[in-house]
């Protein structure tokens, strides 16, 4: 029963005497107030595929074991009917989110077999765009049409997302190792990843946004509602994508030395001249990176998951053999921004900017398949888009705040790491965007896979107006990340140094390199609890499609991450610890962020079971913080009997992570922490035991 306990007092006596006989051992017969609640059975025609309809029997046969983890709150005022509704939609919901992952084998990377793990499209269009004329918001339920007989159930589509984002990100920890093992993390590799993530950064600014809030509802909508199945509006999208992108990679290209001053300004010498070289060999992207998401979009539009989800692999792919051809040219040399030849930066900056070129390319025969053709079309009058503008512009806002910071970090890390003293200590930008990447990936595979499954059904609650349903889904959501997410947080606390060692400590990374690297990733671990906690609880806006809202909280953040970075650079700018202070700030940002957003949505929703969340990540923290504090020092030590390097690590690691994983466990079950218990079950039911 939900976070209901003794002393309570807004609980009527029937629902105080049915607690009360739960927390007794063995089997319990329905209560006086089981009996005055009998389930609505859904047709059959009612019912999504693979949604099981649960009876009264059901639940009370699941009581004692998981009813905690995804039985609401039950308002005492609530009609049978209503609850009946709750019930199922809730149980729904944890169907969907069971952290139900297949069982890995080598036969889903065939590509002949991916197509049968395309999802097709559910659910209503999300966005704040409008069709000239329309005046019903999207968002709101769609039509019921042909497609909706291929319905597949969200658990299978969060299954999904989740197998492309971990080949995704896997060969990109292989592509960014070898970025490591070719250039370190001192100066020349701050010039790669400033030249290489400039065209990210400015894609992002001009038109990231646009395509997310603005063009992909569009394109939506004209393929529902035109004559032509939006035909027309993809040659207009498509050619103004490429004439807006195609002058702004240009003018980049030729404003390179002036981008360089703008984010490196303490970069001089061959230094610059390096990063100058960098930034035009991979400014190209820009355009690439556009038609890869427009695209995509389209592709999505028509009901094809699954190119969009794989082209990236195989830009990591191409990227994979440029950096391995380097690493054969140079034959273990470590270059530095004075000693790198032309020739040598000709292969890095161009092969990089070949991965982008295929991973918009590729799509080109899909979208053939899917019955897409280009024509080349400028009038772009009178076709709504001016109106959207003006409907996204908190999404516009939201960008430009992230933008500007981003330029502040950017510039103080980029300062620091082109220090005399700090040239090759691997404290500057590239050390500070490798501890990102590493930090962000139990979010990405975890937390992004279950709120995008969740996402759906959050935004038909609130356009029911169900605020206690969407409420309930964002708790259940909390919970059930967290329980991966604080862990993996403890353990980048505890295991930091073996694990940067392990990943990247190869090549021409030197060990004060990597020790540095390991501070900055700890610097940031425990960040990653309210940062995960944060994304979730955003969701629950943009169910509303509240743009607006989010904009002041990301302005919060901003300012929080960007004033207490500079903070860092101030106080610590003589030494080497600053960068490693700005992950800190990064750290506190979000947790302010999670504070100001939590209150936001309790004004929005009402309560999502705050009390108990909070009480579920304080068991899961102690739980890891007495798991850190006996493992981590035993995989230090273990690391130091075996000595530096790759196998220390590893043994540091194997032996300390199994004590964390076994304290963690047996504290965290000590403690009743029911969602623990659903996700080992779930482990048990697929190993078969």
């Amino acid at each position: 029963m939900s976070g209901w306990h003794e002393g309570d007092g807004y609980r009527g006596q029937e629902y105080v005497s049915e607690y009360r006989s739960e927390q007794q051992p063995g089997p319990q017969q329905p209560t006086q107030f089981h009996a005055t609640y009998q389930p609505t059975h859904y047709p059959e025609s009612d019912r999504e595929p693979g949604h099981e309809t649960h009876t009264d029997e059901w639940y009370t046969a699941t009581r004692y074991a998981e009813q905690d983890l995804w039985y609401p709150d039950i308002p005492p005022n609530e009609a049978p009917e209503a609850r009946a509704v709750r019930r199922a939609a809730y149980a729904e919901a944890v169907d969907a989110t069971r952290f139900n992952l297949p069982a890995f084998g080598t036969a889903f990377l065939d590509p002949s077999s991916l197509q049968q793990l395309i999802p097709p499209r559910r659910g209503q269009v999300q966005g704040p765009g409008l069709r000239p004329g329309d005046a019903t918001e999207v968002g709101a339920p769609a039509t019921a049409g042909p497609q909706e007989t291929a319905k597949v159930s969200v658990s299978r589509a969060s299954r999904i997302m989740a197998m492309g984002t971990i080949v995704s990100r896997f060969t990109g920890i292989v592509r960014t190792s070898l970025i490591v093992a070719a250039l370190g993390t001192g100066a020349l590799s701050d010039s790669f990843n400033v030249g290489n993530n400039l065209p990210n950064m400015i894609y992002a600014i001009v038109a990231g946004g646009a395509v997310n809030a603005i063009f992909v509802p569009q394109l939506v909508r004209a393929m529902k509602d035109d004559k032509d199945g939006g035909q027309a509006f993809i040659d207009r999208l498509l050619t103004l994508t490429i004439v807006f992108l195609g002058a702004l990679t240009a003018l980049a290209v030729m404003a390179a030395p002036l981008l360089i001053d703008l984010y490196a300004g303490g970069y001089i010498g061959a230094q610059r001249e390096a990063t100058i070289n960098f930034a035009r060999y991979c400014l190209p992207q820009i355009i690439f990176y556009g038609l890869s998401v427009m695209l995509g979009q389209i592709l999505n539009a028509k009901d094809s998951f699954g190119p969009m989800m794989w082209t990236p692999v195989l830009a990591n792919v191409v990227q994979i053999a440029t950096l391995g051809a380097y690493l054969w040219i140079v034959n273990g040399v470590a270059n530095m921004p004075q000693t790198i030849t032309g020739g040598e930066q000709l292969l890095l900056g161009l092969g990089t900017t070949l991965g982008i070129v295929l991973q918009a390319v590729t799509l080109i025969p899909y979208l053939r398949g899917a019955g897409v053709t280009y024509r080349p079309r400028f009038d772009w009058r009178g076709t709504g888009l001016g109106k959207s503008m003006t409907l996204a512009k908190w999404t516009l806002l939201t960008v430009g705040v992230s933008t500007v910071v981003n330029w502040a970090v950017t510039f103080m890390a980029t300062s620091m790491g082109s220090r005399p003293n700090n040239s090759n200590a691997g404290v500057g930008y590239s050390a500070y965007s490798n501890a990102i990447t590493l930090w962000i990936l139990p979010q990405s595979v975890i937390t992004v896979s279950i709120v995008t499954a969740l996402l759906p059904r959050m935004s038909r609650f609130a356009h029911t107006g169900d605020k206690r349903a969407v409420g309930d889904a964002i708790s259940y959501s909390l919970r059930a990340t967290g329980v991966a997410i604080v862990p993996c947080a403890f353990a980048f606390l505890a295991f930091a140094q073996q694990i940067v060692s392990i990943l990247l400590g190869h090549g021409n990374m030197t060990p004060q390199q990597s020790h540095n690297l390991g501070y900055m990733l700890m610097a940031f671990s425990l960040g990653l609890i309210p940062y995960s906690a944060q994304f979730v609880m955003l969701r629950g806006f943009y169910a509303y499609e509240d743009t607006r809202t989010p904009f002041f909280i990301s302005l919060w953040i901003g300012v929080a991450n960007a004033a207490l970075a500079w903070l860092s650079y101030a106080l610590l700018g003589n030494t080497q610890w600053a960068v490693a202070g700005m992950c800190v700030a990064y750290s506190v940002s979000y947790l302010v962020g999670l504070v100001v957003t939590a209150g936001k949505l309790n004004g929005l929703v009402g309560a999502f079971d705050g009390r108990r969340v909070l009480r579920v990540h304080v068991k899961l923290c102690v739980a890891a913080g007495i798991a850190t504090a006996v493992g981590g020092p035993l995989g230090i030590y273990v690391t130091d009997m075996r000595g530096a390097g790759t196998i220390g690590a590893m043994a540091g690691l194997a032996s300390g992570g199994a004590v964390f994983l076994v304290i963690f466990l047996l504290i965290a079950r000590a403690m009743h922490v029911q969602e623990l218990n659903s996700l080992l079950g779930t482990v048990k039911a697929r190993l078969g035991r």
